[in-house]
């Protein structure tokens, strides 16, 4: 596994951005990063902290995720919010979020603050933003909302509760309304983060805690695991021309500096599904 990039606190919500390379967010030192082709890496948004889940919007910018959901433009222009913390459920803000073929997003809402380990867990909920602009709750009841993903043909939504040690799945409905949260698989040692969704189907599961990513096949059984050097592994994408490279984020707990999140990269056999950008509507300037 090659190391590709170090020093931050902690990595989340990598994208792969063809013609420009990886973009991820560093929760606890704030900002947006790019790690170009050549190895160079730069800010790209500054000062925003928690970011836990993005993804490219057909605009020209990033959706972004946090104490809220906003829209962010390449261009510098002024940043957009997309849906507003407390619309839905009292909720204290936004953690990872996928779009899906047409280009709605789905989103994990925080019931309760993730660093505070005094406060009482409260469980979030799962907030569709359609494409009018519009949202909606379609799932209830995570303790700790992280990945999301869909499988190559549509109908299935993986999402990764981190408190409860499972990844799920529902079905998918035409109107982006889910059926019944299932149990897909279950985390024999640290806790599913991040995960991918790659062409035959299989879920790549960043193990937070465990320092590994596992595979699991589209009927839940474990095909293998990578190892990685870090054991705060929070999330992972496919990248790379032919989407046949595995980049792995890490955060620095478990390491000897605050400053260890590290960008990872491995060539894998199969590769990873293209993500559809976001094409929600923009609020009007």
């Amino acid at each position: 596994m090659e190391r590709l990039a170090s020093g931050f606190g902690l990595i989340e919500g990598p994208v792969w951005a063809a013609g420009q390379g990886l973009l991820f967010s560093d929760v606890a030192g704030g900002g947006v990063f790019r790690l170009a082709a050549g190895g160079t890496v730069e800010l790209v948004f500054g000062h925003r902290r928690g970011i836990g889940g993005m993804a490219l919007h057909e605009r020209g910018g990033l959706v972004v995720g946090g104490r809220n959901i906003a829209f962010k433009p390449f261009d510098g222009g002024s940043t957009q919010v997309l849906l507003d913390r407390g619309a839905n459920d009292g909720n204290v803000g936004y953690n990872d979020l996928a779009t899906d073929a047409a280009g709605r997003i789905y989103v994990g809402s925080l019931g309760s603050p993730v660093f505070d380990r005094a406060a009482p867990i409260v469980p979030g909920a799962l907030v569709l933003v359609d494409l009018d602009g519009s949202s909606r709750v379609v799932a209830r009841d995570i303790l700790l909302s992280n990945g999301l993903g869909f499988s190559p043909d549509g109908k299935t939504l993986y999402h990764s509760d981190s408190r409860r040690g499972s990844v799920c799945r529902y079905d998918v409905g035409a109107n982006g309304h889910l059926g019944p949260k299932r149990v897909f698989a279950r985390a024999e040692a640290g806790a599913p983060d991040g995960l991918a969704v790659s062409a035959d189907g299989a879920v790549w599961v960043a193990m937070a805690g465990a320092g590994n990513v596992a595979v699991f096949n589209p009927d839940g059984t474990l095909r293998r695991r990578f190892a990685v050097p870090l054991p705060m592994v929070t999330s992972v994408c496919f990248g790379g021309d032919d989407l046949g490279d595995l980049y792995v984020v890490t955060g620095s707990d478990g390491a000897q500096s605050d400053r260890a999140g590290t960008v990872f990269r491995v060539r894998v056999d199969v590769a990873g599904l293209p993500v559809p950008p976001a094409r929600v509507s923009l609020p009007a300037a």
